[in-house]
């Protein structure tokens, strides 16, 4: 008798099965969970439950075809100003990927999908802040950037215990 065994599950087949969408409020306990274990890694900072409800427009959801969410980003509109010499700008935050999801090409589809998103609102650039490698940054044409160019109501909410490098990308 034959054992049988699993058969892999290749990964352009398991970020075909989700979709990338607009987060809703009644996202907002999934969005809270799927971000608890990057708050309790150091990862993120920890948000109120509440920030989910009323920020979740702002919110770009991976949701598996089971209707769970396999991740999610943020992305907030700052109106242009002196600091950054340009238009308005978004930040990026709250990017997280459900560890079993993680390698899987769910990054990279959420990343896509928040571009695509700031193109759209006619974004001059994003910033992002990281305490990890920030190597899916990196990837889709993130540079190092001083904090100074960023919005400076986004910079003043910085920790800087934290320890976290700005990335931008100018659009």
């Amino acid at each position: 008798m034959l054992t049988p065994h699993p058969v892999p599950f290749p990964a352009a087949a398991v970020s075909s099965v989700l979709r990338v969408r607009s987060a809703r409020q009644d996202d907002a306990a999934a969005l809270a969970a799927l971000s608890r274990p990057f708050v309790r890694s150091g990862a993120l900072r920890e948000r109120p439950a509440s920030l989910y409800v009323r920020q979740a427009a702002e919110f770009l959801v991976a949701e598996a075809a089971d209707g769970t969410l396999d991740g999610c980003v943020a992305l907030r509109v700052h109106a242009a100003s002196l600091a950054n010499g340009h238009g308005p700008v978004g930040v990026l935050y709250n990017f997280c990927v459900a560890g079993h999801r993680q390698g899987n090409g769910v990054g990279a589809r959420l990343m896509t999908a928040v571009l695509a998103r700031a193109g759209a609102q006619s974004l001059t650039a994003l910033y992002t802040a990281t305490v990890g490698s920030g190597g899916l940054f990196l990837r889709h044409g993130f540079t190092p950037a001083s904090p100074r160019t960023a919005p400076p109501a986004w910079t003043r909410s910085l920790d800087p215990r934290r320890g976290a490098r700005v990335l931008a990308r100018f659009l």
